[in-house]
C-alpha cells in the first residue's frame, strides 16, 4: 500500500511517488541486492546488539557505556563481533523470508481491505500490522536458532566467568547444544520469540503507517504557510516532495516506529534472552522457565530489571528502523522489473 496523494485540510495534495508491491519486483535481484545490503545493515549495527544481550544476563546492572569499556578492555574490538558470523550466516535466508512474507502479505491484504471498503488510511495500517506479524512468524523459524547460537558466543566471557558455555566457535556452540538438549535446545524461547517479535513488528509497522502519515501531514502543513515547491491550481495546490525529502520522512517515521516499539517490547526481550543464554541447573536439562526467569530478574534488581537493556535496545531499533526502511524502499526501486516507471 502506498499514501499515494495525501490530502491535507489546508487543501494540500502531498503527491508522493507510487508504492512498488510484489508484483512489480524482479525477485532474484530482490533477493540478490537485499543480501548483500542488509548484510552491511546488520554488521553495522551488531555491537549494539551485543552490547544489549550483554546487560540482559548480568546480574547487576550496567550501563551502556561501562558495558562496551569493559567488553573492549577485555577482549579488543573483536569482543563486539563475537558471534557475527553465525548471526550473519542466520540473516540472509531469514531476511529473505521475511522480505517475501511481508511483501506477499501486506499486498492481498491490503488489496482485500480496499476491496471491503476500508478507508485507505485504516486499510494501509491493517495491511502493515498483518505484514509484519507474518514476516516476524516466518523469520524466526530460521532466526531462533541462529539466536541461540549467536547470543551464547556473544556472552561468551561472561560465561566464562562462572566456568561454563565455553564455545570454540558457532559449530562448535550448535553441535554442543545439540547434543546436550536436542532440537528443543535450539529453539529455546521460540515461543517468546513469536510473543516478543511477531506483536512487535506488527506494531512496528502498524505505526509506521501512522507515523508517516502524521509527519507528511506536518510537512503539509509547514508549507501551506510557505509559497515554496507548489503547483497552483484554482482550488488547491500539490506538493511535490523531492527524493531526499521523501528518504528523510521515512526515515523519521521509523526511528519515531521503532522507540515505540523497544519501549513497549524491551521486557519481552529481555525475558527471551535470558531463556535462550542462561543454563538452567535446578532443572537440568530442561533450562530455566519463564516464572523462574522472571523472578530471577527481580530478585536481582526489582521489576525496572526488565528493563535493562533498553538502551542499547531503543538505539539499535531505532538505527535499525531507519536504515532498515530507507535501504528496503532503496532495494525495492533497484528491483523494479521496469525502472522507467518509478520516479
Amino acid at each position: 500500500m502506498s499514501l499515494g496523494v495525501a490530502e491535507e485540510e489546508s487543501g494540500k495534495e502531498i503527491q508522493l511517488p507510487a508504492d512498488i508491491d510484489w508484483k512489480m519486483l524482479d525477485k532474484s535481484k530482490f533477493f540478490f541486492l537485499g543480501a548483500a545490503l542488509f548484510s552491511g545493515v546488520s554488521a553495522a549495527l551488531y555491537p549494539v546488539v551485543v552490547l544489549k544481550t550483554r546487560q540482559q544476563v548480568a546480574q547487576a546492572h550496567l550501563s551502556s557505556f561501562k558495558t562496551a569499556f569493559s567488553v573492549v578492555r577485555l577482549e579488543g574490538i573483536r569482543g563486539l563481533y563475537r558471534g557475527f558470523g553465525t548471526s550473519l550466516m542466520g540473516t540472509i535466508p531469514a531476511r529473505a523470508l521475511y522480505m517475501a512474507a511481508l511483501e506477499v502479505t501486506k499486498s492481498n491484504v491490503g488489496t482485500a481491505t480496499v476491496r471491503l471498503g476500508i478507508p485507505e488510511p485504516t486499510a494501509t495500517a491493517l495491511a502493515s500490522a498483518a505484514a509484519g506479524l507474518s514476516a516476524a512468524v516466518a523469520a524466526q523459524l530460521v532466526w531462533t536458532p541462529v539466536d541461540v547460537v549467536s547470543q551464547r558466543l556473544m556472552v561468551q566471557s561472561v560465561c566464562n566467568a562462572s566456568g561454563s558455555c565455553k564455545y570454540l566457535n558457532g559449530i562448535d556452540a550448535f553441535r554442543r547444544i545439540l547434543k546436550t538438549d536436542g532440537p528443543k535446545g535450539l529453539y529455546r524461547g521460540f515461543g517468546f520469540s513469536i510473543l516478543t517479535y511477531a506483536p512487535s513488528n506488527a506494531l512496528w509497522w502498524a505505526s509506521y503507517s501512522v507515523t508517516q502519515r502524521l509527519v507528511w501531514s506536518g510537512y503539509g502543513c509547514y508549507f501551506s504557510k510557505n509559497g515554496d515547491d507548489r503547483i497552483e491550481d484554482n482550488i488547491k495546490s500539490t506538493l511535490k516532495p523531492n527524493s531526499k525529502t521523501v528518504m528523510m520522512v521515512q526515515g523519521v517515521s521509523a526511528a519515531m516506529a521503532g522507540g515505540v516499539s523497544a519501549l513497549i517490547t524491551t521486557p519481552l526481550d529481555t525475558i527471551k534472552t535470558r531463556l535462550q543464554v542462561l543454563d538452567g541447573d535446578e532443572n537440568g536439562r530442561r533450562g530455566p522457565t519463564v516464572a523462574q526467569t522472571l523472578r530471577n530478574l527481580v530478585r536481582e534488581g526489582g521489576w525496572m530489571a526488565c528493563y535493562r537493556g533498553l538502551g542499547p535496545r531503543w538505539a539499535s531499533m531505532s538505527m535499525s528502523a531507519t536504515t532498515m526502511i530507507t535501504t528496503y524502499e532503496f532495494l525495492k526501486r533497484l528491483s523494479t522489473k521496469n525502472q522507467e516507471n518509478w520516479a
